[in-house]
């Protein structure tokens, strides 16, 4: 579930936002009608990350580090 609130609502709502989001909800914070903050739980890792699990499925280029041609920096095609 998703709920937005106006900022100077939210001031006078704290703990009712604060036990929607650590209930697992969404918690929008708008500025008028520009949304300006998201509030969202943060999940622990249910398992451990385990190193090298997906090696050798990425790549980089031979010349990923080398320097842009001038074009680049000048917006020429």
């Amino acid at each position: 579930m998703t709920k937005t609130i106006d900022v100077y609502d939210a001031q006078t709502q704290f703990l009712e936002l604060w036990s929607l989001v650590r209930d697992g909800n969404e918690v929008i914070i708008t500025d008028g009608q520009q949304p300006v903050m998201r509030l969202v739980p943060i999940n622990a890792a249910s398992q451990p990350r385990v190193a090298g699990l997906h090696a050798g499925l990425g790549w980089i280029s031979d010349d990923f580090d080398a320097p842009l041609a001038d074009e680049f920096w000048l917006g020429e095609e």
